[in-house]
């Protein structure tokens, strides 16, 4: 099992984004610019990720 994570910072503000995208924001953790967490590396998070990329900064830890 790998311990490798992920580090995002949410970059550029979810208003007037399309509501999916919010949405995908909001469940992945992130509520104000700046703000930044560690999520799991895995395919579920990454899928995720990959949808809201340009809003967010991501980092492997």
């Amino acid at each position: 099992m790998s311990n490798k994570k992920l580090r995002l910072t949410l970059q550029r503000s979810i208003s007037g984004r399309k509501p999916l995208h919010s949405a995908t924001i909001a469940a992945l953790g992130l509520k104000r610019l700046n703000q930044m967490i560690e999520v799991k590396d895995n395919p579920a998070m990454r899928g995720m990720v990959e949808k809201v990329a340009y809003l967010l900064k991501v980092e492997e830890v």
